[in-house]
């Protein structure tokens, strides 16, 4: 089955880059939002991101942009199949052709593929689907961008857990075009391999994770190495700056804990630190403490502070650095 029509459910951070990216494919892309506010937030993050994409292209075409560092396979898989030209016209025409809708019902008429993209809070993502699963057609498939919820937790309130799974993108993901497909025990094999195929469509690498786990690849290697980082300095040990300096001079890599959740935004780095705080009580204390060994209160109330003052993130133009 091809995935023609998409709605994305929520437009932050990962939902913005998701329609675009399928916009720029060339899909027919709505992007549904609870509120008149979620549109004053989400039309600037597609505003930006088409500066971004002309920036990524404008610089592909150029000796420097061939290189790894700089070349956004989202955008071209090969230098010898690029054509900037023809980019920057499916990014402009993306940007101009992706609807946002209030109204459900209305945003998912005729969809093929609906993309949940909301905050990492179970309750609210149980409620939504309740609320879609009368608006759907008998076609439409549901995946869920959840970076840390299991589908089966949620796949009983679709309305058709053989049509549900999860599609988790990395973040850039026009750069880290990584997209990891996870089937729940009810996902029909067939709608499974018809999403791998939907991500390689919108230009994206699908990897196939044939075990439900929380955090799929990415986040299960990414969140022990986040929380590692706002332990250190939730308890002064350090701060922000020299703890991503530690990282990059001590092993190459281009971005430090901090530096990253400011692209991810302290709002999902803040719900995911909740979550932990809330593992059974049953637990013995020394047993949860070997199993997480952080300071979880410290590092939600750090969080929390800077959430408070507005410094959300990256696309707030404010996280743990200013930009």
């Amino acid at each position: 089955m091809k995935f023609n029509k998409i709605v994305v459910a929520g437009g932050g951070v990962l939902g913005s880059q998701i329609a675009y990216q399928a916009a720029y494919s060339g899909k027919d892309v709505t992007i549904w939002l609870r509120s008149e506010s979620s549109i004053g937030r989400t039309q600037p993050k597609l505003d930006n991101l088409h500066k971004e994409y002309e920036k990524a292209i404008k610089l592909m075409d150029t000796p420097e942009g061939k290189s790894p560092a700089n070349w956004c396979r989202g955008i071209a898989p090969k230098a010898d199949a690029f054509d900037a030209k023809v980019a920057l016209a499916n990014s402009d025409k993306a940007y101009k052709s992706i609807k946002l809708e209030l109204d459900l019902a209305k945003a998912c008429e005729g969809a093929d593929l609906i993309i949940e993209s909301m905050a990492e809070l179970t309750d609210e993502k149980i409620a939504f689907y309740q609320k879609l699963a009368p608006c759907l057609e008998e076609k439409t498939v549901i995946v869920t961008n959840s970076s840390t919820l299991l589908p089966s937790t949620f796949a009983k309130y679709t309305g058709r857990p053989d049509k549900y799974l999860s599609l988790h993108f990395a973040n850039s993901i026009w750069k880290q075009n990584l997209v990891e497909v996870m089937a729940q025990n009810q996902t029909n094999r067939d709608i499974f391999l018809d999403v791998m195929e939907f991500g390689t469509e919108i230009g994206m690498i699908p990897v196939a994770v044939n075990k439900e786990k929380n955090g799929y690849l990415l986040n299960s290697l990414l969140v022990p190495f986040l929380l590692c980082g706002m332990d250190l300095v939730a308890n002064g040990v350090s701060d922000a700056e020299s703890v991503d300096k530690a990282w990059k001079l001590g092993t190459g890599a281009p971005r430090g804990p901090f530096e990253i959740i400011d692209i991810v935004g302290l709002t999902t780095a803040y719900n995911i630190i909740e979550k932990y705080q809330k593992v059974p009580g049953l637990i013995s204390p020394l047993l949860k403490k070997m199993m997480f060994p952080y300071n979880f209160k410290k590092i939600a109330a750090m969080l929390k502070e800077k959430i408070d003052q507005g410094k959300l993130g990256k696309n707030a133009g404010e996280g743990f650095y200013k930009y």
